[in-house]
């Protein structure tokens, strides 16, 4: 069953049909993962929820445990190993429980 779409306008003004409730525009969510660093790795439910953590750098990253960013709506088990990576490239490493 298809679902009707409606045509959206983002903040930024970009024009886009969505035909879920779902509030993220698709243009943005592009310009977002060609970000740089340990963020551009993930998947975009786990970049944003991140952002909206405030997690934007490797050493806040590192003042959280791993069962704290799997507790995040949008993080996953998989997403765990990308970071642990990011964090031992930089000499860092989750916060022990």
């Amino acid at each position: 069953m298809e679902r009707n779409k409606t045509m959206r306008t983002c903040p930024k003004g970009h024009t886009y049909y969505k035909s879920s409730d779902c509030p993220v525009c698709p243009v943005c969510e592009k310009e977002k993962a060609q970000a740089q660093g340990f963020l551009a790795t993930l998947s975009a439910p786990a970049r944003r929820a991140l952002e909206r953590e405030g997690i934007t750098d490797l050493h806040t990253l590192s003042a959280y445990s791993e069962r704290k960013i799997l507790e995040l709506h949008g993080v996953g088990p998989t997403t765990i190993p990308k970071l642990k990576s990011a964090l031992a490239a930089a000499g860092l490493s989750f916060k022990d429980e």
